[in-house]
């Protein structure tokens, strides 16, 4: 478990879209683009992570954790999630959605020299992934991720 009570993830090759979406709700999650089954089984036990995948055959393996998820709307993919692990706590904190590092604040005036004009002008708060120092503001995606998490509440 992650500081919070939130589960870690290890997302698979197939679940790429929704690994990106849960970094930005806040979870741990870890994705495995090009892994083998056998590195996967070993980095979620390694980590006590519970595995999602879309494959049926890999959720029959013994001795680690696996949720098949079976939608492929994103909506439905997150409503599979909590039913069977619960909602997100509550102070869950956005992740970088590329690395999955942890996300800092950035000070203004780093800010201003980091962004586009436009986007410093007409956002308040900036933040970094502490891991590849992309930065990020609060634009369409995450309005859409409080949308979707109010949705399934």
């Amino acid at each position: 478990m992650a500081p919070g009570g939130a589960p870690l993830l290890l997302a698979d090759a197939m679940l790429g879209r929704f690994a990106r979406w849960l970094r930005l709700i806040g979870y741990d999650t870890t994705y495995a683009r090009d892994w083998s089954d056998h590195r996967i089984v070993a980095q979620a036990r390694a980590e006590g992570r519970i595995v999602l995948t879309r494959d049926r055959e890999f959720v029959r393996r013994r001795g680690i954790r696996c949720l098949l998820i079976e939608r492929q709307d994103l909506e439905g993919q997150l409503e599979e999630l909590w039913l069977a692990l619960g909602p997100p706590p509550a102070d869950m904190k956005p992740r970088c959605p590329t690395c999955n590092g942890v996300l800092r604040a950035l000070a203004d005036d780093e800010a201003r020299r980091r962004v586009p004009p436009y986007v410093y002008r007409t956002h308040e708060r900036f933040r970094y992934c502490a891991q590849c120092d992309q930065v990020y503001w609060r634009g369409s995606h995450w309005e859409d991720v409080q949308r979707m998490i109010e949705r399934l509440s």
